[in-house]
């Protein structure tokens, strides 16, 4: 990432060149996730899948963080980045990064993805491909179903330029009336979302499809009768879609966020402008002045648009073209419909690894049981992402229907899930739930659920915390840790911690919960330090995270101090990471490396070594500053020896993968872990996959 960096200037930990730049680090995680596209040992469906989630991740960077930047520039605000850049500098290098990036996305999709899925019968065809027969069939297709909904729109100083929605397609036409001499018009048609973007070919044998924009410009005649097309071209608009509500300020924060969402559509002001290769230079002259963009902003691309679209492909029934299913472990102690979860947790915790553990025989059956248990008085959830149609949304209703006393802490300021999570916030109240929507100026990001239950004359809690959100679909391709138990002081810090949520709550006495932003951020600190300082050559100090990324101005300093203290220090980061590793009399002793597998890795797991009195920890937090500052965060601790075995474990394992790990380097470059001449092959994922087959199989027996 970093051209020839050297580094001299060991003593000041406030140097920017010892942080690495957080959106060039996204840049490099989408590089990383590019490659799993090429690698051969996935299946195809697969490696289009990962084509596809750079193209969705990048969308998102430039409506969230390159909007963000260019704004600092309009405002003429001068924010230095950790590394020292400036807004304008990171927009330089950022482009400067991602032209490369999508030039080989083009070839790995353009050049072996579509033809080896053309070679499967996966086919998308030119016009020029079809038969006669098709033609027609496509022709009254269009006639029958696309034509009607679309909108021709000219430009001429009777018609200004128009608004075009944010990521939606467009055709750009060139035309031309039959006279001599006359000047040539231009249209824009903006495609219909309300129409497949592949349109099926009918043929004996396998899946062969048209694109939309294919057809339309295939059969523009009808939109412009009388002229000649003299070019269609295809492009599409990125907008700042940043929502900015100042909660504590909007009397209705649902209804404000539904406006946000209207507003995100048509987005803000343009920020990217991807057009077709071919596109002629006065009508991307006209695109650039009309949405007010450089030519820094502008991004030539030599395949089909909004990859997004793409994802109906993976999900053609085509079992061979992707990874095998595999079979969920459901614990031993959860096992039958007659078992009750809460008489299993007051005998002891139970911890969950999904999606190897099953998700729907553990946190779903402790919530159906909450849900229907009649000693059940009262279930409380953190809400964040669920998605659409979640069981757990249902069960919480049918609980309140039940007649218990629900209440549901609902994260509308998720991004891009605002507008799902407000669907089914309102379904929710419908039904009698008390829906909450957080603490002003933060965002509740901690997963945790609590069920108060009346056994015999007293008040019995038991509670679920996890690190992953209550989706049953993220439940089966993220990497997440629960835990459910009954512990008094965690139960204790639980009540707390929802009269937090709900109320004016400045308790300061947890007894095993460290929250954000009250102590989160101080008690990381201070766990650093204090491996920093127990540390001795005789018993040296020693951790161990594993998180998505890192990014903290406090956090990273610390860990640097560890590292010239002695301390080592290896963290498993899947995303971004300012800290850089490696570097001698500063962080020589610290070592990154990122998983990116079948899975996305999601889970927060701490080890610290504590002079030999080890300490584990799950979290729904990252080390960034969005979590530690702005959040409402959850970290526990592990306090059963079991358990912290299976945490050294997982830990362990991912560590040692040699086929899905990179080793990030000092220059802020990665490099895909090798296998050595002696070792064998070893993907952390598939251990996992086997181990729970394993001991599934050895049970059915």
């Amino acid at each position: 990432m970093d051209d020839q960096f050297t580094y001299s200037g060991y003593g000041d930990l406030d140097n920017p060149e010892l942080y690495f730049n957080r959106e060039l680090s996204f840049i490099e995680f989408n590089k990383r996730v590019l490659s799993e596209a090429e690698n051969l040992s996935h299946p195809l469906l697969e490696r289009l899948k990962f084509t596809i989630i750079v193209s969705t991740n990048l969308d998102e960077f430039f409506m969230i963080r390159v909007s963000g930047l260019k704004n600092q520039v309009a405002a003429d605000i001068v924010e230095i980045s950790y590394d020292g850049k400036t807004p304008e500098e990171q927009l330089e290098k950022i482009r400067k990064e991602l032209v490369p990036l999508y030039e080989k996305q083009e070839i790995i999709l353009n050049d072996t993805i579509l033809p080896a899925l053309a070679a499967e019968g996966v086919e998308i065809l030119n016009i020029e491909d079809l038969t006669d027969k098709e033609k027609i069939f496509l022709e009254e297709y269009f006639l029958s179903s696309v034509f009607p909904l679309l909108t021709p729109r000219t430009l001429d100083p009777g018609h200004p330029f128009p608004k075009l929605k944010n990521r939606n397609l467009n055709i750009v036409f060139a035309l031309k009336n039959n006279e001599k001499n006359s000047e040539k018009k231009i249209a824009f048609v903006e495609l219909s979302t309300k129409t497949p973007r592949f349109v099926r070919i009918n043929r004996k044998n396998g899946n062969h499809f048209v694109l939309m924009e294919q057809m339309i410009k295939q059969f523009a005649s009808y939109l412009f009768p009388g002229l000649k097309i003299k070019a269609a071209n295809t492009f599409r608009v990125t907008r700042d879609a940043d929502i900015d509500i100042v909660d504590d300020e909007a009397d209705d924060l649902m209804n404000e966020i539904s406006e946000q969402i209207k507003r995100r559509r048509w987005g803000k002001a343009a920020v990217r402008l991807e057009v077709s290769t071919r596109m002629p230079k006065n009508i991307l002259k006209i695109l650039k002045k009309s949405l007010e963009l450089e030519d820094s902003d502008i991004y030539f691309i030599n395949r089909s648009m909004n990859l997004g679209d793409f994802f109906f492909l993976y999900k053609l029934d085509l079992k061979h073209l992707k990874d095998q299913p595999f079979l969920t472990r459901t614990l031993p102690q959860l096992k039958g419909e007659d078992v009750n979860i809460f008489n299993v947790i007051k005998k002891s915790d139970l911890m969950v690894q999904h999606p190897y553990d099953s998700f729907t025989n553990s946190t779903l059956k402790f919530m159906n049981q909450s849900a229907d248990d009649p000693d059940v008085l009262a279930i409380k959830i953190t809400l964040y992402r669920t998605g659409m149609n979640s069981d757990i949304v249902e069960t919480l209703k049918r609980a309140a229907l039940n007649g218990k006393d629900v209440m549901a802490f609902v994260e509308l300021k998720a991004r891009f899930d605002e507008e799902n999570n407000i669907i089914w916030a309102k379904e929710l109240e419908n039904v009698g739930v008390n829906v909450i929507y957080g603490v002003i100026g933060l965002k509740t990001h901690c997963k945790i659920a609590m069920v108060v239950r009346r056994e015999g004359k007293k008040l019995r809690t038991y509670l679920h915390l996890g690190t992953g959100n209550y989706n049953q679909i993220t439940a089966r391709i993220y990497t997440d840790i629960g835990l459910f138990t009954a512990r008094e002081e965690f139960v204790m810090d639980s009540i707390h911690l929802f009269n937090y949520l709900t109320g004016y709550s400045y308790y300061e006495e947890w007894k095993s919960f460290n929250v954000g932003p009250i102590n989160l951020r101080q008690r990381l600190i201070d766990l650093i330090r204090r491996e920093t300082e127990l540390h001795t050559p005789e018993n040296p100090g020693f951790i161990f995270a594993k998180m998505n990324s890192i990014a903290h101005r406090m956090v990273i300093p610390e860990l640097y101090r560890a590292s010239q203290k002695g301390v080592k220090i290896k963290l498993l980061v899947r995303g971004i990471c300012c800290l850089r590793p490696g570097l001698p009399g500063i962080s020589e002793n610290i070592e990154v490396r990122s998983i990116i597998g079948r899975f996305l890795e999601h889970s927060r797991i701490c080890y610290f070594h504590n002079a030999g009195n080890e300490e584990y920890y799950l979290s729904s937090a990252d080390w960034m500053s969005r979590n530690l500052h702005k959040r409402v965060e959850l970290m526990f601790p592990i306090h059963d020896e079991q358990f912290k075995l299976r945490l050294k474990e997982i830990l362990d394992t991912y560590w040692n993968d040699n086929s899905k790990a990179w080793d990030l380097n000092s220059d802020g470059s990665y490099l895909k872990r090798t296998i050595m001449e002696e070792e064998e092959m070893f993907n952390a994922q598939e251990f996992f996959l086997n181990e729970f087959k394993s001991s599934f199989l050895k049970k059915k027996e």
